[in-house]
């Protein structure tokens, strides 16, 4: 009978955050399959658990994926852990999942600490809808198209920055996607955990020294990319904006129909102002 993977959560710094679950599976697997060995070694001590450990990092993910699956078909049952938080987060996990999947394997997810939940809830920001972006490229050129594909997205948008690169994201983000009200959530669940509430150029004025691994949670934008289309589109002439759809191949029934849609009329009004021409 195949053995089971857990995806175990661990704390992202205060060691109570991990839940009597995480730990008990720890102590019942054969294997524990840990981002860092070293780090992971140091949660396991201080809990007094003992358990071998196997490295599973973004470089060996593909390898290493493979051969844990096949001691979970021989049986053993397996933990994975990141350094910090859920697996497959912003961390390795996923590819191992799908090879597990794919050889029908078990997942079982243990859920616990994950660093853009605790932001965005304490954040003050729309909560209802949002979009996790992980981190963005350490690639200008590929981080500046990011934040424009993202552009006129309205939901509540969530990345991980490191310390070294925060001042030249906020900059990226200031000049892209305008001067945002934005939250830095640093250090979550640490002694020295803090969270910076202000506009992009008030935060990037006053940036310090700068510690820490940062969440950054930023307003969506006010209007969607279609909204500000229509908004454009409304301030032509009915002439242009006729001929603005017919140029898109539309029937003058279509035309009609959309144009009172954008505008928010009776779509006999516009079909009279044709009419009358």
């Amino acid at each position: 009978m195949a053995g089971k993977l857990y995806l175990v959560a661990t704390p992202i710094g205060n060691l109570e955050d991990i839940t009597l679950r995480a730990l008990r599976i720890l102590k019942e697997v054969d294997i524990i399959a840990a981002e860092d060995t070293r780090h992971t070694l140091g949660l396991l001590n201080y809990f007094e658990i003992s358990k071998p450990l196997i490295s599973y990092y973004k470089q060996n993910e593909s390898t290493r994926s493979v051969e844990l699956v096949e001691k979970l078909k021989e049986g053993k049952n397996i933990a994975l852990v990141s350094d910090a938080g859920t697996p497959g987060i912003s961390d390795p996990g996923e590819q191992i999942v799908k090879t597990a999947i794919q050889e029908g394997i078990e997942i079982v997810p243990i859920p616990g600490a994950c660093a853009f939940v605790n932001a965005i809830i304490s954040s003050g920001m729309s909560t209802r809808e949002f979009c996790f972006l992980g981190f963005l490229s350490a690639v200008k050129k590929e981080r500046k198209e990011k934040l424009e594909e993202i552009k006129y997205e309205t939901k509540t948008l969530i990345f991980y920055e490191a310390p070294h690169k925060l001042k030249n994201t906020l900059e990226n983000m200031l000049e892209i996607l305008g001067d945002r009200n934005i939250v830095l959530a640093r250090e979550i669940t640490k002694i020295h955990e803090e969270f910076i509430h202000g506009k992009i150029s008030d935060i990037l004025g006053n940036l310090e020294e700068i510690k820490g691994e940062f969440v950054i949670v930023v307003e969506g934008n006010y209007q969607s990319k279609k909204e500000i289309e229509i908004k454009n589109l409304n301030q032509m002439s009915l002439d242009k904006q006729y001929e603005f759809y017919e140029n898109q191949g539309l029937l003058k029934k279509e035309i009609i129909k959309q144009i009172a849609k954008d505008r928010n009329v009776n779509k006999n009004e516009i079909y009279q102002y044709f009419l009358e021409k």
